[in-house]
């Protein structure tokens, strides 16, 4: 299985490509990948979303990080499979980036 301890990485760029902001969420982005063969390491991140499009509200969420190099692949397999909610740019910030619906 791909799923792998970020220190595997070491000195390789990795990029946060999704946050699941549910365990079901997180279960079919890892068998996504996994079914990819693509390399990724989890971490538990917060991430902001809003209550009637106004009221900001923090939650934990599920990030999913690969090898730099892998990413716009890798978004582009979660994006095949439907799992478009949580993708995350290279250019978002940590702070406010994560699922929006």
């Amino acid at each position: 299985m791909p799923l792998i301890h970020p220190d595997e990485f070491g000195d390789v760029p990795c990029a946060r490509i999704y946050i699941a902001g549910r365990l079901r969420e997180a279960k079919h982005v890892e068998r996504v990948l996994s079914e990819a063969g693509i390399d990724y390491f989890v971490e538990i991140e917060k991430f902001r979303k809003y209550l009637l499009g106004v009221i900001p509200r923090e939650y934990n969420g599920v990030a999913f990080y690969v090898a730099a190099e892998a990413a716009e692949r890798s978004r582009q397999v979660l994006a095949g499979a439907r799992l478009r909610t949580g993708l995350t740019e290279d250019d978002e910030d940590e702070e406010g980036a994560g699922p929006t619906g």
